[in-house]
């Protein structure tokens, strides 16, 4: 199993690789995670300009805070973001509605993953 850095490096290459997935969509999002393996990370989708790094991002439209752990069950689609917002293992700050996308558009990339 990939650690967290690693996990958004795969992201990046995937994003990267193939915006279409996340078609329609242009936003920043941040990612503040705490707990094993806390960090603050990125995903800019922006058409081919798309990408996701470490640290902070300027003017994110949504922020998601959560033990790294549940971001990477998340990522895995072992964990629903919508039951982790509901239990409040998930919070956000932003545009919800980008918040829900997020869920679907790493699902997609996941499909592709494996």
């Amino acid at each position: 199993m990939a650690n967290l850095r690693e996990t958004f490096q795969e992201i990046d290459s995937a994003v990267s690789d193939d915006p279409s997935k996340a078609q329609g969509t242009e936003a920043v999002y941040l990612f503040n995670l705490d707990g094993d393996e806390s960090g603050t990370y990125h995903i800019v989708f922006n058409g081919d300009k798309s990408y996701a790094a470490e640290g902070e991002a300027d003017n994110a439209d949504c922020t998601l805070f959560m033990d790294s752990n549940d971001f990477m069950k998340m990522v895995d689609g072992e964990l629903n973001g919508t039951q982790a917002f509901m239990s409040g293992r998930l919070k956000i700050k932003g545009n919800m509605g980008l918040a829900i996308k997020l869920q679907s558009i790493l699902a997609s990339y996941n499909k592709a993953r494996k």
